[in-house]
């Protein structure tokens, strides 16, 4: 039987291949595992192997709601003419706020970029954004015409510009609602206002102005500019507010300026707000601070799940104590920021992460699994035994004391096998380190596709040897067949001269950046905080700081619960938090659907800056952009057994709209509509979902 796909592991910084398989693998230049397949080039980055573990294994995909003969979406046009209205805006909203003296991490490029300019009121009737003049815009609807009505409800005084103020690089203005008629607002130079809304007409009145206590940061003359994320009522009928800023370090005096700058962190705290007037609402009061985390990003979604008391901050690193030590950044693929982390041994190279224990690979009649064991490793001490539904591999090995070798006890396989025609092949490597063990499983119902290779739903005989799941390692051959199923529904659009095809690449030749075209989503943590202590919850697992993908948040104003898109190989299945054990025990992920094949079709595309999903009935992807114009990409949600979905393309931005800064939802009757703020047009939205 031929082998028909490279394996490639790394094992204690070692990094070997099968001699059976040919041609064989090699290490490059950069340190990568390179291996050929039919003239194609399947690279294995060592951090990809560290993702194996981490690809929302914590969250258990239901598997009946997996559909692997998923074939493809298939264009449903939408008229825009009858979806989208577009109105000049009186009050012009900028993404502009900062001068060109100020120099951003990727991290702070990444968090500006993704800001949502736009909010919703709690009722769901009202939208609000803060314009270039700083005056606050409240959007309403007119029931039966759409028709926009934009009123200017409160003016935000501008702040003295002075050298300390423009030491540090503002944020964006922004603003949340408490509740229906609560609304506070940030200016972007670190001043919050606590506004109260008339319940009749479109009128604000000041209930006071607040900042960060200075000492928050190292001492400053200039208030501290900061974001705003959430905010909820507390019980004493005060608001808790969920802030960022970035935290600041003091350099110290006579340091070199040639010295490569600290890693780029964020801080978040909460912050108590009253809510009543204050004695002087012209005054800025110091803010009360509840608790303080910090992190290496920007979160991406906060929200509050009310049953436990908790906020849940979801973003790229967990957020620890601000007492706790610095945990290991993991930079973004594209930048190339200072990786090392002090240790005890200067100078020595960074140990790599720990690799899956083992790697497999299918095709349509056997499953093929390769295993590291040291080359010492006599075969005769090699215990492999098949079962139809069990694996069972047991090593001896006395030169080797290494625990963490691979073994599995009447390990359940996903999937049926035929005994009499598996087998399994040992190479020692001659002089390497470690040899490979490769076991070879006919499948028992040929041309089914495993999603795993263990059935984690049946707990083997012995707990202390549950096998860890590993994502399979997929055959190029396979991807091009993906790539030709789906590419066949959308080839049609770009031959009739749809938006895609007369937009310009915005790459010139040479600069298509391969890698970057296999990167989607964002790497996520999830960090539970207890909303009015700031403690760790007590039913939060500790396995909550392990990194995932999120491809898509709630849409603002659509989803009272909370949920995530997540990547799982190629799909996107929708976990939504449980109020089961909300008391007090483990926070339960049901996953609810699948949008098959969404890490797929949303790596494609360029210039999104806002995937928002509405559960169980599409996923939104908004293009921001620009002289050239954006789209907005429809994938609608299918039954679990579809062979195909329906997506929709949209035209929203251009010449006379300027660049997308901000998405939300507002209901009209039964109907939802979706607004789109623009630079200079805001754009209304009808039968989209």
């Amino acid at each position: 039987m031929v082998m028909r796909i490279l394996l490639a592991i790394s094992f204690d910084s070692i990094t070997w291949t099968s001699s059976a398989v040919e041609p064989l693998a090699y290490l490059n230049s950069k340190g990568r595992a390179v291996g050929l397949y039919d003239s194609r080039v399947m690279r294995l980055d060592h951090d990809d192997h560290n993702r194996w573990l981490v690809d929302m294994f914590t969250l258990h995909p239901n598997r009946s709601l997996l559909n692997p003969k998923f074939d493809g979406y298939k264009l449903d046009p939408i008229s825009s003419e009858d979806t989208v209205a577009r109105h000049a805006l009186k009050y012009i909203a900028t993404q502009a706020s900062v001068t060109g003296r100020h120099h951003f991490s990727f991290q702070e490029t990444e968090s500006r970029i993704r800001h949502n300019h736009l909010i919703v009121n709690p009722n769901g009737e009202q939208a609000v954004y803060i314009d270039t003049e700083l005056r606050v815009i409240s959007v309403r609807l007119d029931h039966d015409t759409l028709q926009p009505s934009l009123i200017a409800i409160y003016d935000i005084p501008r702040p003295m510009q002075t050298p300390d103020s423009e030491s540090l690089p503002r944020e964006y203005p922004s603003s949340i609602f408490v509740d229906a008629q609560t609304l506070i607002c940030s200016d972007g130079h670190g001043t919050l206002h606590v506004l109260t809304l008339s319940s009749s007409i479109d009128t604000a009145r000041l209930l006071g102005v607040y900042e960060l206590p200075r000492t928050l940061n190292f001492p400053s003359l200039s208030s501290i500019p900061f974001r705003l994320h959430a905010a909820i009522l507390s019980a004493d009928s005060q608001a808790i507010v969920v802030i960022s800023f970035k935290h600041l370090i003091e350099e110290p005096h006579g340091a070199l300026s040639g010295r490569k700058a600290p890693p780029v962190e964020f801080d978040i705290v909460a912050v108590r707000v009253p809510l009543q007037d204050a004695d002087d609402s012209t005054a800025t009061s110091p803010l009360d601070i509840l608790w303080h985390r910090r992190g290496t990003n920007v979160p991406i979604y906060t929200a509050y799940e009310k049953s436990r008391g908790v906020f849940i901050l979801a973003g790229g690193s967990p957020y620890r104590h601000i007492e706790q030590p610095s945990l290991e950044h993991h930079e973004p693929t594209g930048t190339s920021p200072d990786k090392s982390a002090p240790t005890d041994d200067a100078g020595a190279p960074p140990s790599p992460p720990k690799p899956p224990p083992y790697a497999w690979t299918q095709d349509s009649e056997e499953v093929t699994v390769a295993l590291p064991f040291p080359s010492s490793t006599l075969k005769e001490n090699i215990n492999v035994l098949f079962s139809p539904q069990t694996l069972t591999v047991l090593v001896q090995d006395s030169s080797s004391s290494n625990s963490d070798a691979p073994r599995f006890a009447s390990a359940r396989l996903w999937g049926g096998i035929a005994p009499p025609s598996s087998f399994w092949t040992w190479d020692a490597h001659g002089a390497q380190a470690y040899g490979l063990l490769t076991l070879h499983l006919e499948k028992r119902h040929a041309g089914t596709r495993w999603p795993h290779l263990f059935d984690d739903t049946v707990s083997p005989s012995s707990p202390s040897v549950q096998p860890e799941q590993v994502p399979e390692t997929l055959d190029p051959s396979e991807l091009y067949a993906i790539r030709e199923s789906l590419e066949k529904y959308t080839a049609a659009l770009a031959g009739s001269g749809g938006a895609d095809a007369m937009r310009p690449s915005s790459l010139a030749d040479g600069e298509v950046d391969e890698e970057a075209d296999a990167a989607v989503g964002t790497e996520t943590c999830i960090t539970w905080v207890a909303a009015a202590d700031g403690a760790d919850p007590a039913g939060a697992q500790a396995d909550w700081d392990v990194p995932f993908t999120v491809l898509a948040t709630p849409l603002p104003g659509m989803s009272d619960g909370i949920s995530l898109v997540v990547k799982h190989t190629i799909d996107g299945p929708l976990f939504v938090l449980s109020d089961e054990n909300a008391a007090g025990g483990t926070p339960v992920w049901t996953h609810l659907s699948t949008f098959s094949a969404m890490a797929f079709v949303l790596a494609s595309k360029r210039d999104t800056r806002f995937t928002y999903h509405v559960p169980s009935k599409a996923v939104l992807a908004f293009e921001g952009g620009g002289d050239y114009g954006g789209n907005l990409y429809i994938y609608r949600d299918a039954k679990p057994k579809s062979n195909l979905a329906k997506q929709a393309i949209l035209k929203l931005t251009g010449n006379t709209s300027g660049s997308l800064l901000g998405v939300g939802a507002i209901r009209n009757g039964e109907e939802s509509i979706i607004l789109c703020l623009c630079e200079k047009e805001l754009l209304v939205l009808r039968n989209v979902l």
